[in-house]
């Protein structure tokens, strides 16, 4: 859920999670300002994660800072960029830097029934960290690329988007970086990241659905 005030708005969304500290959701508290510039659409936000009912001593909430510019430089074309950055992403004592860039295309609504609008974006990421506390390794969280696509068609207030997300995460470096509790022995042993060469699926490709709807 998100309420707007002329540029500025603030938000909340849970989601259901399957981590290693067994928190019961994510809730995402977040807040910021979307201002027009020179035709440039910008967004600079502030979030919160929030990860309640952990099993005991856990603590991974965090927050982060994120900033994007969207900019329609053809009828139906768009391009967006941005950056987000956390000083202690999942309370692990590592920052984490994040730089993305996307495309979109609308289908011209001449080739399109009434009231129907379809729009395909795709985009790509890469993430980087700085090192963890010394109380779980001291070493630097595996840099990763990942890259979405996909089509959102819309209808009046009602939106459905179909997307698929992949990274190049290997299986080893997938559970270095999320901790699955689940993983399987198996995989390549490096001595200071992994050194039982455990091996998680948490970061296999994957194909999302979503539907929302916006009451203006």
């Amino acid at each position: 859920m998100e309420a707007t005030f002329a540029q500025f708005y603030t938000g909340v969304s849970v989601a259901s999670v399957k981590l290693p500290t067994q928190p019961s959701a994510e809730v995402t508290f977040t807040g910021g300002v979307r201002p027009t510039i020179a035709d440039i659409d910008f967004d600079l936000r502030v979030a919160y994660f929030l990860y309640p009912r952990e099993i005991a001593s856990s603590d991974i909430d965090y927050w982060e800072v994120a900033f994007r510019a969207d900019k329609r430089i053809a009828e139906s074309i768009r391009i967006a960029g941005g950056f987000a950055y956390s000083p202690n992403v999942s309370n692990t004592g590592a920052w984490s830097w994040y730089a993305a860039a996307g495309l979109g295309y609308d289908l011209p609504s001449g080739l399109l029934p009434y009231d129907i609008g379809v729009s395909f974006t795709g985009g790509a990421g890469y993430s980087w960290f700085g090192n963890q506390s010394q109380e779980l390794g001291g070493f630097p969280l595996p840099a990763y690329l990942n890259w979405q696509f996909g089509v959102t068609f819309t209808r009046k207030m009602f939106n459905l988007d179909l997307r698929y997300y992949d990274t190049n995460l290997s299986k080893e470096n997938c559970f270095v970086l999320t901790g699955d509790l689940n993983a399987a022995p198996g995989g390549s042993i490096n001595p200071i990241t992994n050194p039982e060469g455990l091996t998680s699926r948490w970061c296999n490709a994957t194909f999302v659905a979503k539907v929302w709807f916006a009451l203006n």
